[in-house]
């Protein structure tokens, strides 16, 4: 058996991650450098370490689950959620919507949308669930501090309301913390969340291959309640939506049909 094969299968018992569901060439191109930086000899050298040494296994983890992120990323997809896709939601769902910010990473995305909510909703009334497979990208979310680059989109009025300068950092405001709920979710593997209105996945679709994209736009379909709402990255279109049971009703919103 290749070597790379058995280290998915090794690696898949250690973390429940599967990393055939991944585009193999970037996936071993990250494992290699991973492995060349930490100067093992190979895969196996590399695993055994992996077992015994929770901050290289850490290390492998955050490397694996590529955590770029930024607040409003892509703005004029936000300002579509904004102005069209959250007052139609609202004025259906009433204020309770529930909301899940799939592979969240550190925190930006989720942050954004309650930043959005808070022109509809009082903040006592928005609920998000933010997920992510990586616990150091949680971590780093629920603490909530940002470096100036990842703030450039955010509108100087949210800016100057919900961030605090912390010498070259900035701190997102508890306000706005406390309306999220982060957990570890692991997206090819774990049973998701249900009767959901609305759907953020951006950004991860393009690292899986099409049979896993396949199996995870079911599970985001089934996941949604009637009419929800399914919101892709800007380079994820769906081809053939109605496959899953969507239809797309803006560039990169799709809604749920039966």
């Amino acid at each position: 058996m290749d070597k790379y094969e058995v280290f998915k299968k090794q690696i898949y018992k250690l973390t429940n991650i599967d990393l055939g569901s991944y585009k193999e060439k970037q996936m071993k191109r990250r494992i290699n450098s991973l492995i060349k930086r930490n100067n093992f000899r190979n895969y196996d050298n590399y695993f055994k370490a992996l077992k015994n040494d929770n901050n290289l296994l850490d290390e492998f983890l955050n490397y694996l689950t590529i955590n770029v992120s930024e607040f409003f990323r892509n703005p004029e997809q936000w300002k579509v959620l904004e102005d069209y896709i959250l007052p139609k939601l609202i004025k259906s769902k009433g204020k309770n919507i529930k909301v899940w910010s799939s592979a969240c990473s550190t925190g930006e995305e989720p942050y954004t949308l309650v930043m959005i909510l808070s022109k509809y909703l009082n903040l006592q009334d928005v609920k998000v669930l933010a997920t992510d497979i990586d616990n150091n990208a949680i971590n780093n979310a629920k603490v909530g501090v940002y470096d100036e680059k990842s703030l450039k989109n955010v509108p100087s009025n949210f800016k100057s309301k919900y961030f605090t300068k912390l010498g070259r950092k900035f701190k997102i405001d508890n306000s706005i913390k406390q309306c999220v709920k982060f957990k570890k979710h692991n997206l090819l593997e774990d049973d998701y969340p249900t009767n959901l209105d609305l759907i953020i996945c951006r950004n991860v679709m393009i690292y899986f291959t099409e049979e896993a994209k396949n199996k995870l736009y079911k599970k985001f379909n089934k996941s949604l309640a009637d009419d929800g709402i399914f919101f892709v990255g800007s380079t994820e279109q769906i081809i053939l939506p109605e496959r899953y049971n969507f239809r797309p009703i803006k560039t990169f919103f799709y809604k749920k049909v039966k």
